[in-house]
């Protein structure tokens, strides 16, 4: 039976993803999923979910504080080729370096940096919180059925910079374009919570539970 594993690394509340992807995975008969913060059951997973919520240091902090669990991931996701979503601070983990804060070393698996959102209208309130239209750019299996003008639900104050644009699979407006997903390979990142983004964060989580690179 395939295994879905949503690394629990007691960075956020997991209830709600956990729940979201249940649901998706009896729907489309993905097999198992659950919450784990334990290296062998990441070692054993058939997929990876990485979510994470507040400060990007914070949340690294609690990643290597579990012993093991960043190694594991490594393993399943770069050299087994696992698939792979990583969820806000999960998603902007996977670039090269944070900026929030301190400069902290991220996964490097995506180059590139997070830093502050920026908004060029100053009536725009950071943290960006609340719906917002993604606009599609690039292509991945997870996105099948995901057009621009699908809404998602976000909130955060920094995002994602990639080295290479070809990295971005979509954006938002918010006072000028930010950054929502990312991916290559076997990877893929959202800034917004697909979980809380009804039918279009469903259909990626679907997506994603039903993708074999």
């Amino acid at each position: 039976m395939s295994l879905t594993i949503v690394v629990d690394y007691e960075s956020g509340n997991l209830h709600s993803a956990e729940k979201a992807f249940q649901r998706m995975a009896v729907e489309v008969g993905a097999g198992e999923v659950i919450i784990s913060g334990k290296p062998e059951d990441v070692a054993r997973a058939d997929r990876v979910v990485l979510p994470g919520d507040g400060a990007y240091p914070a949340c690294k902090a609690a990643l290597e504080g579990h012993s093991g669990l960043h190694e594991a991931i490594e393993e399943a996701v770069r050299v087994k080729g696992r698939p792979f979503m990583g969820i806000c601070i999960g998603m902007q983990m996977m670039a090269t370096v944070g900026r929030e804060y301190e400069d902290t070393p991220g996964f490097d698996w995506i180059g590139g940096e997070v830093v502050p959102i920026a908004p060029s209208d100053t009536a725009l309130k950071v943290p960006h919180m609340g719906w917002n239209d993604l606009i599609v750019t690039g292509t991945h299996p997870v996105l099948d059925g995901i057009e621009s003008g699908d809404h998602a639900y976000f909130v955060h104050s920094y995002q994602v910079k990639v080295a290479d644009p070809a990295h971005r699979l979509a954006h938002a407006e918010y006072g000028g374009e930010v950054t929502a997903i990312i991916g290559r390979d076997n990877m893929i990142g959202t800034q917004f919570h697909p979980e809380k983004s009804q039918r279009a964060g469903l259909r990626m989580i679907s997506n994603f539970l039903s993708w074999a690179p």
